[in-house]
């Protein structure tokens, strides 16, 4: 196994211990997030979401890597949305958690984990078809959050993170 390989390890492990550990992965909180009654599941994304802005647009500063944007079509982000909250809504993990959970010993999440491997073949069977369908639906282009508005990605991140904590603030003044 390469570097890569074994960092992808231990960073997955370090991954699951953190759901873990900020109980992401109990079924009561699932259910809260889907019923926007308990933002503990957000609360976690959005965290993980701020740190690796930062994380990547400091490696991109330093030329480690270099930022790319992925096209953003909207059939494929509408219907890929809607298959994930309905795969979240029918099982209760999202993959993440799923893949935590079944290290918690809960082997229902097994069905959910082949849910995901049988989604991913589909699709790759089916990619010539969506490529004349769904992704011919509309494309954006690749765009971000400041090249849209015309800023520097570090003032970008500065209003998420803003943001975010004020949303933080909002959750816990009204105890979501």
């Amino acid at each position: 196994m390469g570097t890569e390989q074994w960092l992808g390890l231990v960073t997955g492990i370090l991954f699951g211990f953190l759901l873990q550990k900020g109980r992401v992965l109990r079924f009561d909180k699932q259910v809260g997030a889907l019923l926007l009654r308990d933002m503990t599941i957000l609360k976690f994304m959005f965290s993980a979401i701020l740190v690796g802005m930062v994380g990547i647009l400091l490696l991109a500063d330093l030329k480690i890597i270099t930022l790319s944007h992925k096209p953003m079509n909207v059939g494929a982000v509408v219907i890929g949305g809607a298959l994930f909250g309905c795969g979240w809504a029918i099982m209760g993990f999202c993959p993440g958690t799923s893949v935590g959970a079944l290290g918690e010993g809960r082997w229902h999440a097994l069905f959910a984990i082949f849910g995901m491997i049988a989604g991913a073949a589909l699709y790759a069977e089916l990619y010539p078809f969506f490529l004349s369908t769904v992704h011919a639906w509309k494309d954006l282009g690749k765009v971000g959050i400041a090249e849209t508005i015309g800023v520097s990605p570090w003032l970008a991140a500065a209003a998420v993170w803003i943001g975010v904590i004020l949303l933080f603030f909002w959750f816990e003044k009204k105890k979501i």
